[in-house]
């Protein structure tokens, strides 16, 4: 099936942007004073219904067991289309791909966003089970996922954590992922090389993981998550005029009982500050390793993203198959997907045709 454009992308050379010592500095004052991809269609797939009600605009949740987890997500268009997962960032949620799955849904796809563990009604199956979040985990719960919905292969594509995610699986699983669209490109990491100091502009955008590291960050973030999760958007998105509905549609998935641990053992993880569980360690080794992504891939970056990212002519090398890149203009921020959906959706769609 040939896909139509749903919009012109405007591209070109990378401009990088950090913000302004000021801006942050104020903030942080602020703050401190308190296949295509395939699927076996004919055997459906058992999920159970939600626990909790949603206004995502393409129904009501569905669950289904996937490893460790009890997974929610959204689901819209043909069941038998080929795949796409849409995976989401911190502090965020699916909401972020609101205005991208339908776009998605529009040209014959089958459009998955699950919640990430620690977010929304994704729960552990067992109380015992430690509150990980290092990336090798949160990987891979994604193909759990598509193992638990027998999806042999899909175009994944994400922002922030979920394009930590995507990037794991490329490397790691290619033959499961069709093709990769990641917001700010190669973002595996290690945590050797967590341990090496950035420039001091650099390691100040980086002060929440500080904040996280101590027991005063710990209770912080518990006590006031959704005015710091607030001020994450706006610090990484500052063009981006957001509404408090907008907001609080996705602040409530991070009411969660299991967002604050699995958040701060991710932050502590990177700063080699707690240790990740012995079942992901062989997998830690391989990315250690700065492993190639072979699968075609588009990478996309907003032209005011005011979170932590890396250069695009510094990773650009690491994606060894079929690869662009594209900078997204227009004052777009850190949630490339929510801030401008139409491109995010076409890279998806022409990233499946690289």
């Amino acid at each position: 099936m040939k896909h139509a454009p749903l919009a012109t992308v405007t591209t070109g050379k990378n401009r990088r942007r950090l913000l302004g010592l000021s801006l942050l500095a104020t903030a942080l004052l602020q703050f401190g004073a308190f296949a295509q991809a395939q699927t076996a269609a004919p055997e459906p797939v058992k999920t159970e219904a939600a626990s909790v009600k949603t206004d995502l605009p393409f129904g009501p949740l569905k669950h289904v067991k996937a490893g460790l987890l009890n997974v929610a997500y959204a689901e819209t268009g043909p069941a038998n289309g080929p795949v796409v997962i849409l995976l989401h960032g911190w502090p965020y949620d699916i909401h972020s791909y609101d205005d991208v799955a339908p776009l998605l849904a529009a040209k014959g796809y089958r459009v998955l966003m699950p919640y990430a563990r620690g977010y929304g009604d994704t729960h552990f199956l067992s109380d015992k089970t430690v509150r990980n979040g290092q990336p090798a985990a949160l990987a891979s719960d994604v193909i759990d996922f598509m193992d638990a919905l027998k999806i042999k292969q899909a175009v994944l594509g994400g922002y922030d954590w979920g394009a930590r995610s995507a990037d794991i699986v490329s490397a790691l699983w290619p033959e499961r992922v069709k093709a990769l669209v990641s917001v700010s490109g190669y973002l595996i990491g290690n945590q050797a090389a967590g341990k090496n100091p950035l420039p001091p502009k650099a390691e100040l955008q980086w002060w929440y993981q500080f904040y996280f590291a101590t027991d005063r960050g710990e209770a912080g973030y518990t006590r006031n998550t959704h005015d710091f999760a607030k001020l994450i958007w706006q610090l990484a998105s500052p063009k981006w005029a957001f509404d408090d509905a907008t907001f609080d549609r996705s602040a409530k998935a991070l009411q969660n009982p299991d967002h604050v641990a699995i958040t701060v053992f991710n932050y502590r993880w990177r700063l080699g500050l707690v240790q990740g569980e012995s079942q992901y360690e062989a997998l830690e080794q391989k990315l250690a390793t700065a492993p190639s992504i072979s699968v075609p891939t588009i990478t996309l970056e907003g032209d005011a993203n005011g979170a932590p990212h890396p250069a695009p002519e510094d990773y650009a090398k690491r994606f060894t198959g079929k690869y662009q890149f594209r900078l997204i203009n227009g004052g777009i921020g850190h949630n490339l997907p929510q801030e401008d959906p139409k491109a995010f959706a076409q890279a998806i769609i022409d990233a499946d045709h690289l």
